[in-house]
């Protein structure tokens, strides 16, 4: 019976340290400002296309925004499930602030996507447990007064300190999915 259970706590660690290590401590940052964040595949609160998922294409959605302030410098994007601990699906900074949309699975020039807790740089599309209740996935667009200048290593708090000290606005949109 000891060994049954030394070898179940080995498998529950094992099964813990699975995917990246880049799950957010800290919440999203909110500062005062507010633009607009849409998507054309799903509307705010509703279901997000299985096509973005873990059981289809995984791409990542298309992302429409507008009202971004003037003084902006760049944009910088985090899509985490706040039902899964904050787990980061993806993380796109240094956007610049002439783009007013992310085309599927697309990024525009000189965009830098950071690892997301499945270990791996890009679009993690959500994949809860099966039979869990539809999990949110929240999409947070920052428009930032300055360049945070971080590179692909950036871990998911070094990124959420960058933008919580430069963010003059933020857009939200949550979709959510259920397997």
């Amino acid at each position: 019976m000891r060994r049954l259970l030394l070898c179940l706590a080995a498998a529950v660690a094992v099964l813990a340290g699975c995917g990246g290590d880049e799950t957010a401590d800290e919440p999203l940052p909110k500062p005062p400002g507010r633009l607009v964040l849409e998507s054309p595949a799903f509307r705010d609160g509703g279901s997000i296309p299985a096509k973005f998922s873990c059981d289809g294409e995984e791409v990542s959605p298309p992302l429409e925004w507008r009202r971004v302030p003037a003084e902006a410098r760049e944009l910088a994007l985090v899509v985490e499930d706040p039902d899964a601990d904050g787990f980061v699906h993806w993380t796109v900074l240094a956007i610049p602030t002439s783009a007013t949309r992310l085309d599927t699975g697309a990024l525009p020039p000189g965009a830098v996507e950071t690892e997301n807790s499945f270990g791996a740089r890009g679009w993690g599309g959500p994949c809860p447990p099966e039979g869990d209740e539809p999990h949110r996935y929240v999409f947070a667009l920052y428009a930032l007064r300055r360049a945070l200048g971080l590179g692909a290593d950036a871990g998911a708090d070094e990124v959420r300190s960058a933008i919580a000290d430069a963010a003059l606005a933020r857009g939200v949109l949550t979709g959510r999915f259920g397997r």
